[in-house]
C-alpha cells in the first residue's frame, strides 16, 4: 500500500511488552480487586461493571462477593470482557496516581510515533484494554506522557478485534477509505481481520508472541526498521 493516512496500533506485544501487561498489570488488578470494589463498591462506574458482569454471565442474582470471584475467574482466563477491562483500568487508575505502576513503552515505539505524529500521520489505539486503560499506560508511561500524540482509542466497545466488522467500523469513525489506514500487532489473527476489511498491515514480531510461519503481513522487529511513508509491502 502506499503511505498512509493514519496509524491504528495494538499495544501488548507491539508498543509495549507482553510481559509488563501479563506480569506487572494483571496481577495488580487480581491483587486489588476484591479490595477496591469492597471500598469503591458504591460508586456508579463500579456498580455499572458489577451488573454488566453479571448480565453478561446470564447470573443477575449474583452479590459482589460472588460478583467479584466471577471476575477473578475471568481475569485467570484472559476473558476479554467489557466490564472486566473497565474495572481493570479503574483499578490502574488508582496504581498509576499513586506512582505505583508506570507503563511500559518500547522507546523505539516512543520515538516512532512522535516522528510519525510530527510528520502528520493520524495515530489511533485499537487494543482488548479499555479506552481509560490504553490512556493510561501511554499516559504515564517510562517514555513520558505519549497521549497528546494521539487522535482516538478504540477498544472491544467497537467490537471483538478478531472481527473485520470492528475494522470497518473504525474506519467509518475515521472517515477514511480503510486502504488509507495501516494497522499494526503482533497477533496474526487480528492482522488478517484488518486486512479482510481493507486495511493495510504490518506484524510486529518482537520475539514475545507466537506468530506462525508464512502469515503473509510485512513483519518487523521493531519501529525503528518500520517506516509508513515508504511502500509497505
Amino acid at each position: 500500500m502506499s503511505a498512509p493516512v493514519a496509524i491504528v496500533t495494538d499495544i501488548e506485544g507491539t508498543t509495549s511488552s507482553i510481559a509488563f501487561v501479563r506480569d506487572v498489570l494483571f496481577p495488580f488488578a487480581r491483587r486489588h480487586l476484591a479490595e477496591y470494589v469492597a471500598t469503591h463498591g458504591q460508586r456508579s462506574s463500579v456498580r455499572q461493571c458489577l451488573s454488566d458482569a453479571r448480565t453478561l454471565a446470564g447470573e443477575p442474582a449474583l452479590d459482589d462477593v460472588g460478583t467479584v470471584a466471577l471476575l477473578q475467574r475471568w481475569l485467570g482466563e484472559d476473558r476479554k470482557a467489557t466490564p472486566l477491562k473497565t474495572l481493570q483500568g479503574l483499578i490502574w487508575a488508582d496504581g498509576y496516581a499513586r506512582g505505583e505502576l508506570k507503563g511500559h513503552v518500547y522507546a523505539d515505539a516512543a520515538r516512532a510515533l512522535r516522528e510519525w505524529s510530527e510528520r502528520g500521520l493520524r495515530l489511533y489505539v485499537y487494543s482488548s484494554g479499555s479506552v481509560a486503560a490504553q490512556k493510561l499506560i501511554f499516559g504515564y508511561s517510562v517514555e513520558g506522557d505519549l497521549t497528546p500524540l494521539f487522535s482516538g482509542y478504540f477498544d472491544t466497545t467497537t467490537g471483538p478485534k478478531l472481527e473485520a466488522a470492528s475494522y470497518t467500523k473504525i474506519a467509518q469513525a475515521l472517515a477514511l477509505p480503510p486502504g488509507d489506514i495501516l494497522f499494526l500487532s503482533d497477533n496474526v489473527a487480528e492482522l488478517d481481520a484488518a486486512r479482510r476489511a481493507g486495511f493495510g498491515t504490518a506484524c510486529l514480531d518482537r520475539g514475545e508472541a507466537s506468530i506462525p510461519p508464512g502469515h503473509g503481513h510485512p513483519t518487523f522487529h521493531d519501529f525503528t526498521s518500520l517506516d509508513p511513508f515508504a511502500r509497505v509491502p
